[in-house]
């Protein structure tokens, strides 16, 4: 294996690795969205994106309940 390698790498730092670390959670479903830059700039971190997305369902949710109650049968 290590005649494959590049003369620079440390081939020992292979050995040290666990294989399939990630595996599970690769299999349980990851969503990676790339955001525009400008609505990027507009959340710190991905807590903030997730809390502000979270509360938009919840709006979007109580929105359509009271369209429903208002509109006559």
């Amino acid at each position: 294996m290590d005649a494959d390698l590049h003369e620079d790498f440390d081939g020992s730092l292979m050995r040290s690795g666990v294989r399939g670390k990630h595996a599970k959670r690769y299999h349980e479903g990851t969503n990676l969205v790339l955001l525009a830059p400008d609505v990027a700039a507009a959340f710190p971190d991905a807590k903030a994106v997730n809390d502000t997305l979270r509360l938009l369902m919840t709006v979007a949710k109580q929105s359509a309940s009271a369209s429903k109650a208002a509109t006559p049968a």
